[in-house]
């Protein structure tokens, strides 16, 4: 006879937030759900996790079922338990997000999900509790961002100043002064510039850089100056 003959049994998933940038908007990669309840309805990208599987594997597995790649940052930020949250049967979620350069993955994206990337500002409703689950793990990632360098996980190799203040905008749903952003981001050392530029967005054009991770890393929380208090 099982110790646990009297516990109750319920199902645990996996639900992943997919956060990329394009250079111009911070957006969520969304699918549409392919059984009842609320079939045809956008969602997160999730599954259930398997009998002999790790969360943090399946939720490795959900994204690289939906894009086509694992060599990704991912990072588990809650636990979503609402008794009533899933109409079908108690179901808890643990929910991650995940950052993706979209130019560089776009075209790997597995279309049986009928995936597609929104704006994050004008992303549709979605089903169950997956609008508080997004809700969440931006702000958690407005919190990671104000202290280690996983915003750049968006980013390509190398980029401009005008890419990063855009992305920090973005993320933080902000309008910030770029001329002081750009001069105190390279006060501090974070990035290592380039001898090319990018033309496309400009005559003159703009330096490319890359990430200083060992300098990032010893000035922890820097960019805790650059976010007012209220955002982060």
């Amino acid at each position: 006879m099982s110790i646990y003959s009297g516990a109750p049994h319920f199902l645990v998933a996996v639900d992943n937030i997919i956060f990329g940038f394009d250079g111009e908007k911070l957006k969520i990669l969304l699918v549409h759900r392919h059984i009842e309840p609320e079939k045809g309805k956008w969602s997160l990208m999730g599954g259930f996790i398997g009998q002999n599987e790790r969360p943090d594997t399946a939720a490795l597995r959900v994204v690289r079922e939906l894009t086509g790649i694992s060599d990704i940052y991912m990072e588990h930020f809650e636990v979503f338990g609402e008794p009533q949250r899933d109409p079908i049967e108690r179901t808890i979620s643990i929910a991650y997000f995940t950052l993706i350069d979209i130019n560089k993955y776009q075209h790997q994206i597995n279309h049986a999900y009928s995936a597609a990337w929104f704006p994050l500002a004008d992303a549709p409703q979605l089903i169950f509790d997956h609008d508080e689950m997004v809700k969440s793990a931006l702000q958690k990632l407005r919190y990671k961002a104000a202290l280690h360098p996983v915003l750049f996980e968006l980013l390509p190799e190398k980029f401009t100043i005008p890419q990063i203040t855009i992305l920090y905008e973005e993320v933080y749903g902000i309008q910030l002064d770029k001329r002081n952003f750009a001069r105190k981001l390279l006060s501090l050392e974070l990035l290592i510039k380039l001898n090319e530029k990018e033309k496309e967005s400009s005559k003159k054009g703009a330096f490319y850089y890359r990430l200083n991770e060992k300098n990032y890393k010893e000035k922890f929380g820097a960019m805790t100056k650059f976010i007012p208090f209220p955002y982060v």
